[in-house]
């Protein structure tokens, strides 16, 4: 069982806190405070200048009404002191060049004094309360996130178990008939037992594969090992194996005036692999599994179809999510297959979409930017 020695635990976790990073807004408190700074003055002097060039139509108390809501809106994205700072200056710009008599500090009226010391303390307390409300937005969200990771963690933990109990108990449940009743035991027994022990073996191989494959793509190891590859020659490998695992019917024509592509045979193998094998496993008796490869303006592009149910179509933008599984589906599966397919099509700046055929069943379709070469090219360099 050393195979079990690279499942670690600390990788899922990191792959669970990096699973809800796709949907997130700039962090404008990240920003270099400098450039905080600026903005938020930079904010109130454009309100100001607006406010200057209209404020015989609009009048000084709507100015200060504008300028309030400006630092309200800094106050919404930056750190306290830089809105801080924009809130006092605000209140010194509308009083030199707003409220009469104007260019100096000087304020006549009673009415305008109050209305001014209301002014700088409804802009200090909106800044102050505004700060209050984001951190505590901020801390409900950590809360939430912790949570989620805490649930996605369990449920990933409960799959696993399953997923790797499974083949280890049938392992073990194998070598102890073979152990106790080896003797007794036919060769074609003994021969069903190797396989049934051969193919739990897989099962557990493919599940830890996945495992470290999307931990690679997490922690930014994943490099590529570009070569010329024979596309065709590939797919015809895949199919052998995916064939041993399942009695559905797998069309490949392979077009013999495709070029040689420059690609991480490896990686590709595994997407290809992945995309068949779930097909296999998720589609009905009978169905029958279509692969094409094309060539198409600088692109590999290769399609897998099959004629089965599809997908529903509120689910296909979730189905290359992490830890994904298709609601009402048989129990199989660490959802980790596709989300590894999108990883290594990315890697190789490429794409891979899905979407329900007309005539029924789904369509994946893959595009890969890469050199190209014949055969007869390659022998001349």
């Amino acid at each position: 069982m050393k195979i079990l020695r690279g499942l670690n635990l600390d990788v899922l976790y990191l792959l669970l806190i990096n699973n809800n990073t796709e949907m997130s807004f700039p962090n404008t408190r990240k920003y270099p405070i400098a450039w905080q700074y600026a903005i938020c003055v930079g904010l109130v002097m454009l309100i100001s200048g607006i406010g200057f060039y209209f404020r015989s139509l609009i009048g000084y108390r709507v100015v200060a009404l504008l300028l309030l809501m400006g630092v309200s809106v800094t106050a919404m994205l930056f750190e306290i002191v830089p809105v801080l700072v924009a809130a006092l200056f605000s209140a010194v710009i509308w009083n030199f060049f707003f409220i009469p008599p104007l260019f100096t500090f000087h304020i006549d009226t009673p009415e305008d004094v109050l209305f001014f010391i209301l002014y700088f303390l409804i802009a200090f307390i909106n800044t102050v309360l505004t700060f209050k409300i984001r951190d505590a937005e901020k801390k409900a969200r950590e809360k939430e996130e912790k949570d989620r990771i805490i649930r996605l963690y369990t449920a990933l933990l409960n799959s696993l178990s399953h997923e790797l109990r499974t083949p280890i108990s049938t392992i073990i449940g194998a070598l102890d008939t073979l152990k106790e009743n080896g003797e007794t035991l036919s060769e074609r027994d003994q021969a069903e037992l190797m396989w049934v022990i051969g193919k739990a073996s897989d099962r557990l191989n493919r599940e830890v594969d996945n495992l470290l494959n999307m931990s690679r793509l997490e922690s930014g190891m994943l490099t590529l090992n570009i070569d010329w590859c024979d596309i065709g020659e590939l797919i015809h490998h895949v199919i052998r194996k995916c064939r041993e695992d399942s009695g559905k019917t797998i069309e490949f024509h392979p077009d013999d005036h495709l070029p040689l592509f420059r690609l991480d045979a490896g990686l590709v193998e595994q997407v290809l692999y992945n995309l068949i094998l779930n097909a296999t496993q998720h589609t009905p008796e009978g169905t029958t599994i279509r692969i094409q490869v094309s060539h198409l303006s600088e692109m590999c592009v290769i399609t897998i179809s099959d004629n089965g149910q599809g997908f529903p179509e509120n689910e296909i933008p979730l189905v290359f999510g992490k830890f994904y599984q298709l609601p009402g589906h048989k129990p199989g599966g660490s959802g980790l297959g596709l989300s590894i397919v999108k990883g290594f099509v990315e890697a190789h700046r490429g794409s891979v979409t899905l979407e329900n055929q007309v005539s029924g069943g789904a369509l994946f379709t893959i595009r890969i930017p890469a050199e190209t070469t014949y055969m007869n090219l390659l022998k001349n360099e």
